[in-house]
């Protein structure tokens, strides 16, 4: 009986931390199979969430009808979820990453700037709560790949807390070596 105890908890803990993820659609894709009993149409949906404050994810959801791909599709982005160190509104550093043939550059810029970004890499980079930062993707333009790429880069990332507490030493030491 206290183990339903602790699932409920548990539960409702990730109920709260949901209803602030924030859906958005980065492509939809009709695909038809032609069958012997004629045509078979399904929808495959990308969706990013975030909350805006450094939490974002990617999820594919693949269904008969569109509105039960996005569900799906918003389902697996929130068991993908990656934490992003946003500071001031831009990230720490500069960061490349590749995935399959996309590669994608993003780096810091300064207040004002906005995001400098093109459609799937825009989606991920302000659902993480970037406000300003230059981006590039280089190589393919498909959506699933620029999605992963760009969540890769992002989660590569560390700011100089991180990095003071993984080599044991202070702040001041991290910035001026």
């Amino acid at each position: 009986m206290a183990e339903n105890t602790k699932n409920t908890k548990t539960s409702n803990n990730t109920n709260n931390n949901e209803s602030e993820l924030k859906e958005r659609l980065v492509a939809l894709n009709r695909v038809t199979k032609v069958t012997k009993g004629g045509r078979a149409l399904t929808f495959a949906a990308i969706v990013v969430v975030g909350n805006g404050e450094g939490l974002v994810g990617y999820g594919l959801g693949k269904a008969n009808e569109v509105t039960a791909a996005i569900d799906k599709g918003t389902e697996a982005a929130k068991k993908n979820l990656v934490k992003v160190p946003v500071l001031k509104g831009t990230i720490p550093h500069e960061q490349i990453a590749r995935f399959s043939g996309s590669e994608v550059i993003i780096k810091p810029a300064s207040e004002g700037t906005g995001v400098k970004a093109g459609g799937a890499m825009r989606a991920v980079l302000e659902s993480a709560g970037v406000k300003d930062v230059l981006a590039k993707s280089k190589g393919s333009s498909n959506p699933h790949n620029l999605v992963k790429a760009t969540v890769l880069a992002l989660s590569q990332l560390r700011d100089a807390f991180s990095v003071a507490q993984n080599r044991g030493v202070s702040l001041d030491k991290v910035f001026k070596g």
